[in-house]
C-alpha cells in the first residue's frame, strides 16, 4: 500500500520532529458525523404547515390593510380634486376670465354647485347673472362643463354650515368667486340656524370600513382639507 493511503487508514501519524502519536480508539470518524449532518436537514411536514399558516396569516393581513389604505388614498385625492376646481373657479374670476354668453356688464364670476340629490357628481359653473348661486339643472343653464363625476363607488355625504357653537345640515351647496373679490360668496337653499364661519363638503368612501375627508371653504377664500 502506497504510503500516505497507509497513512489515512493507520491508527498513528508522525509528527515533524519524526516522532509517532496514536489517534485515541474512541474518536468519532467524521462519516458519523457528516451522516448526522444529513439527517438534519430540510423541514418536517409540521414545520412546512406551521410556515404556511404564518405565511397566509401575514398575507391576509396585508390584503386587508392594502384595501383600506387604497380607500383612503382615493377619498384624499378626491378632496384634493373638489378643491382644486373651487380653486380654479376662484382664479377664473380673479383674472377675468370672460364667457361669450355674458353681457357687457358683467363681472366675471365663477363658482362650484353640489347636491346631495346628486351625491356622485358636482358641477362647474359661471354665474351669468350675479346672483351668487346655479340656476339650471344638470348641465344646462350656467354648467360650463359636464357634471364632474365622483368614481371608485366615493360619494359626497354631507354639506354642512358652522357658525358659532351651531351645525346647520343643508342640502345643496352654491361656492362662489366675483371679480375682484378673491373671497368666496357661499350661498344654499335650505335655511341656516346661525350665522356662518365655513361651509364644508364632507366626502365617503363605500365599504363595511369606509373612510372620509372634510372640504372646509370660508368667505376669506381659504381651503383647507381635514
Amino acid at each position: 500500500m502506497p504510503f500516505f493511503l497507509n497513512c489515512i487508514f493507520s491508527q498513528s501519524v508522525f509528527k515533524q520532529d519524526g516522532s509517532k502519536e496514536n489517534f485515541p480508539k474512541n474518536r468519532p470518524f467524521k462519516m458519523k458525523k457528516l451522516k448526522k449532518m444529513k439527517k438534519n436537514k430540510g423541514m418536517t411536514y409540521v414545520e412546512l404547515i406551521v410556515v404556511l399558516g404564518i405565511f397566509s396569516v401575514i398575507s391576509s393581513v396585508a390584503l386587508f390593510n392594502y384595501g383600506t389604505f387604497q380607500a383612503k388614498v382615493d377619498i384624499k385625492n378626491l378632496a384634493s380634486d373638489i378643491a382644486l376646481k373651487i380653486v380654479e373657479a376662484q382664479k377664473s374670476s380673479i383674472a377675468g376670465k370672460w364667457n361669450a354668453s355674458a353681457s357687457p356688464d358683467w363681472k366675471p364670476s365663477y363658482g362650484i354647485h353640489f347636491d346631495l340629490s346628486n351625491d356622485k357628481e358636482f358641477i362647474y359653473f359661471t354665474d351669468l347673472n350675479n346672483n351668487a348661486s346655479f340656476e339650471g339643472s344638470s348641465c344646462t343653464g350656467e354648467c360650463l362643463d359636464s357634471p364632474i363625476t365622483i368614481t371608485k363607488n366615493n360619494f359626497i355625504k354631507e354639506l354642512n354650515i358652522f357658525g358659532p357653537g351651531c351645525l346647520s345640515a343643508i342640502n345643496d351647496l352654491d361656492i362662489v368667486f366675483k371679480r375682484p373679490d378673491s373671497g368666496a360668496l357661499i350661498y344654499s337653499t335650505s335655511p341656516l340656524l346661525c350665522a356662518m364661519e365655513y361651509a364644508q363638503i364632507v366626502v365617503y368612501s363605500s365599504g363595511a370600513d369606509p373612510v372620509h375627508a372634510n372640504i372646509e371653504i370660508y368667505p376669506s377664500g381659504r381651503i383647507q382639507i381635514n
